[in-house]
């Protein structure tokens, strides 16, 4: 089985920076589409970030210009940069990947981290 461990997550006043990172682990075959994904209390869970495995990316417009995601394939681990941060980016993220392992093609959630912006 697959499991994506989380970390990186905190409390940053805004304008801070966070650097989070989700690494996949377990009996992987290969990993497509790697992501970041975010929800606050009582919204919508929203894609903040995506990478697929040739590079190409694409971003929430909220976070454009302001956040860089990026994957280290030989760590199986993608990050999410986070600059100017903004009260408006507090939420719980969590990392998504497409996974093949033993059974197939499936999407994995990892926990999830917190992200709190406040001065």
């Amino acid at each position: 089985q697959v499991q994506l461990v989380e970390s990186g997550g905190g409390l940053v006043q805004p304008g801070g920076s966070l650097r989070l990172s989700c690494a996949a682990s377990g009996r992987i075959f290969s990993i497509n589409n790697m992501g970041w994904y975010r929800q606050a209390p009582g919204k919508q869970r929203d894609l903040v970030a995506a990478i697929a495995s040739g590079g190409s990316t694409n971003y929430a417009n909220s976070v454009k210009g302001r956040f860089t995601i990026s994957r280290d394939n030989a760590k199986n681990t993608v990050y999410l940069q986070m600059n100017s941060l903004k009260p408006e980016d507090t939420a719980v993220y969590l990392c998504n990947a497409d996974i093949v392992d033993y059974a197939g093609w499936a999407h994995y959630w990892g926990q999830g981290t917190q992200v709190t912006v406040s001065s």
